[in-house]
């Protein structure tokens, strides 16, 4: 199955400061959730672990996972990928005006393993924008869904 997208319009600059233009950028068209019941429901469907073993495991992983980074190791977990933490921070102009104050937040990095990695590469896109225009959506105009930064 394909993963969709639908065109948004947004307006730009270059970096030289000049006018700003708009223009078209593809995004993904999600076409829902899949919650952790299902995704226990069908991993226990898949192996001999019901899924409330799968559950437990999950919400085992989650709290190691959160302690581990923590303890600021990189997290590997073999053909999944790896979790790690990182940072932003203000720029100092030299290491003695440096402070913790200048350090503005963290965050967690996924690296996917091969397989998943192998998924970028194979995944096809398709066009949603014919079913939004059939179902009187706002083609080009849809909600923002990039990241918030703080």
């Amino acid at each position: 199955m394909a993963q969709g997208y639908k065109l948004v319009t947004r307006k730009v600059t270059d970096l030289k400061g000049g006018a700003a233009q708009e223009k078209v950028y593809a995004i993904p068209d999600y076409n829902g959730y899949t919650d952790m019941e299902t995704l226990c429901m069908t991993i226990g469907a898949r192996s001999t672990v019901s899924s409330a073993d799968v559950k437990a495991v999950l919400d085992n992983l989650n709290f190691v996972l959160d302690m581990e980074l923590r303890a600021g190791r990189i997290v590997q977990l073999g053909e999944f990928g790896n979790f790690r933490l990182s940072l932003s921070s203000k720029g100092a102009n030299d290491k003695k005006s440096f402070t913790q104050a200048d350090v503005k937040g963290a965050r967690v990095i996924f690296t996917p393993g091969a397989s998943l990695r192998n998924t970028k590469r194979l995944v096809a896109f398709t066009s949603t924008e014919k079913k939004e225009a059939e179902s009187g959506g706002n083609p080009g105009g849809g909600e923002d869904d990039r990241p918030v930064i703080e």
